[in-house]
């Protein structure tokens, strides 16, 4: 069965998380391409900034760190990477509902003629390009294509006319006079970082700094003390020192002195025994 937004929100739902997860999983769930090439996107991932999920969800990227980790830990197996250097966006996707079949091919075939398809609300690259076209993309019909596409790829800040002349000239200098959209795209998601780094960027608006609540500030330090990828090691190691009622004893204070969910609260309960030398790091 395919995937879908209702059948994931379904499983969103059904799943034992915190109230501010939830909201999470669903704000992730709302930026998932279900077509190949939508915002240049591969099938079934969404792409955020950790300042822009930040800012979404209004919480601290401390605590935002701790929400992701209760969604990579639960059945919903949120899975996140960042292939397109440290500047560009995250992308995400749920891998509970990864599909055996392989990707769709976004390249057009031969007899499309269409600009774009437009399939479920979601825009793909197919038809062709002439290499000879007017040199000014916002004269073509590729421009918001290109802008809208380029927001999860190596190419994220680079201006939409200076991708379009870079597309040009690369299929100039191999003779090609026309070619189908999908090069376009493929171009695109094969830019080098390191040109991109030249390319003029977008001003970022500066972030209003909110003074950090000491409680959150301590629940935060005593989290960041033991790296949540080891809380299997670090619950065996302190339940078999402390025993299973004393280590739910201790949760169960961490959540009523901070008011945070069990998942936060059993990573500041372990980051306490790594504090006090009671388990390793």
């Amino acid at each position: 069965m395919e995937p879908t937004t209702g059948l994931i929100l379904r499983r969103i739902t059904q799943t034992d998380l915190s109230v501010s997860a939830h909201k999470l999983a669903t704000l992730i769930l709302d930026g998932i391409a279900w077509k190949d090439g939508y915002n240049g996107l591969s099938r079934g991932t969404a792409a955020f900034t950790l300042t822009a999920l930040a800012e979404k969800m209004d919480v601290s990227r401390q605590y935002l760190t701790v929400l992701l980790g209760e969604l990579e830990a639960s059945s919903l197996k949120l899975e996140r990477k960042k292939p397109n250097g440290k500047f560009a966006p995250w992308l995400f996707r749920f891998a509970a509902f990864d599909q055996s079949d392989g990707p769709h091919d976004v390249v057009s075939k031969g007899d499309d003629t269409s600009l774009s398809r437009e399939e479920s609300h979601k825009t793909i690259f197919s038809g062709h390009i002439n290499i000879d076209e007017a040199p000014n993309v916002f004269r073509t019909c590729w421009a918001e294509l290109i802008r809208a596409a380029k927001t999860a790829l190596p190419c994220w800040n680079v201006d939409t006319q200076a991708i379009w002349e870079r597309f040009l000239a690369f299929n100039r200098a191999r003779g090609n006079a026309r070619v189908p959209a999908g090069y376009l795209l493929g171009f695109m998601r094969r830019w080098r970082t390191g040109s991109s780094s030249t390319a003029p960027s977008p001003l970022a608006a500066p972030v209003p700094q909110h003074p950090a609540d000491p409680k959150a500030q301590e629940l935060h330090d005593q989290i960041r003390a033991a790296p949540s990828a080891n809380r299997q090691f670090h619950a065996s190691d302190l339940c078999r020192l402390i025993g299973q009622a004393a280590y739910d004893a201790r949760v169960v204070d961490v959540v009523r002195k901070f008011g945070c969910p069990k998942f936060a609260a059993i990573l500041a309960v372990h980051g306490r025994a790594v504090l006090a030398g009671e388990i390793p790091r």
